[in-house]
């Protein structure tokens, strides 16, 4: 038995902004996957899974019994299957940023959950945000405060837009040109990050009314331009605004940003070569890069593994 496949993600734009209310713009990326499997694997990761799962399904029991409104699961069959050694079989790396839990979710709630919410019917705001709400709730098990964004975008496998907290909308974005010399890719940081420490970092730093400021001002204004330019197709403006936001992240994002890649990410800002900017939390796992003439970006990076996203 194997269940169907869920894929990774990016969020192109809006980290750490998307907690203040700035765009951000999510897209799937089908190069990683998981599903949920039943075929007595008996192998370490196997096992491993499962007993994650164990402890997964017993935090979702108590979060229905806590908010029996906002879903429910045939826990009884979900019990059973872990009983049964089921496990999640997996592509995504963990801690680098693709949304390996987010996957995961996406896959509990599309097997188990009762009266759910498909990627068939009209999806409207409300329903993405009750699917977004949902998921917020079953994925804080992993990293104790989630927005929800990682699982509706595994769920739904479409570019997702948000406009703020209470506003987001299935987009479109612009069609990929295989041929083209732009690029968006991942670099391996080669270090697994972990999210709960960066975010309780981002959280100290808001208490600083200094970086509150630079957050609105800078931070939020580039990665809302970015967000604009990328869906209208602008890429001149897109990697005037990248710039910007790159140099922003460095200046004020140092601890998210492993330290051997500090001069890395300036290179690039005074090259012109390529952008570099955080791929999730940071703090190891990909980073991403943007770049308007690939072959000179990796002639750049050659001693790293480049992963091409998306072209244009």
């Amino acid at each position: 038995m194997k269940g169907p496949l869920f894929y990774s993600k990016i969020l192109l734009f809006g980290e750490y902004g998307i907690i203040r209310d700035s765009k951000g713009l999510s897209i799937p990326y089908n190069f990683y996957n998981g599903a949920l499997k039943t075929d007595g694997n008996t192998s370490s990761e196997a096992i491993k899974s499962n007993g994650n799962l164990k402890r997964f399904v017993a935090y979702l029991e108590t979060l229905q019994n806590e908010q029996p409104a906002l879903v429910i699961f045939n826990l009884e069959i979900l019990k059973a299957d872990v009983e049964n050694g089921m496990y999640f079989d997996s592509s995504i790396p963990q801690g680098y940023g693709v949304g390996s839990s987010g996957a995961l979710v996406a896959a509990i709630y599309d097997k188990y959950a009762q009266n759910k919410i498909t990627v068939l019917e009209n999806l409207t705001r409300e329903k993405l945000l009750t699917l977004k709400n949902i998921f917020s709730q079953m994925e804080s098990f992993f990293h104790g405060k989630s927005s929800g964004l990682d699982p509706l975008n595994s769920y739904l496998s479409i570019p997702i837009l948000i406009n703020s907290k209470d506003n987001i909308e299935a987009t479109g974005i612009p069609t990929q040109s295989l041929d083209g010399k732009g690029a968006v890719f991942l670099l391996d940081s080669g270090i697994v990050g972990e999210t709960a420490p960066m975010v309780s970092i981002f959280m100290e730093k808001l208490k600083d009314q200094g970086f509150r400021k630079m957050l609105k001002s800078q931070f939020i204004k580039y990665t809302d331009a970015c967000v604009e330019n990328f869906l209208g197709g602008d890429m001149k403006s897109l990697f005037a605004n990248t710039k910007k936001l790159s140099k922003v992240v460095l200046n004020n994002f140092k601890p998210m940003i492993p330290e051997q890649f500090h001069q890395l990410w300036q290179r690039g800002i005074d090259s012109n070569d390529y952008y570099l900017k955080l791929c999730g939390s940071g703090g190891g796992g990909y980073i991403l890069g943007f770049t308007q003439d690939l072959e000179k970006a990796k002639a750049s990076l050659k001693e790293y593994k480049l992963e091409v996203v998306y072209q244009f």
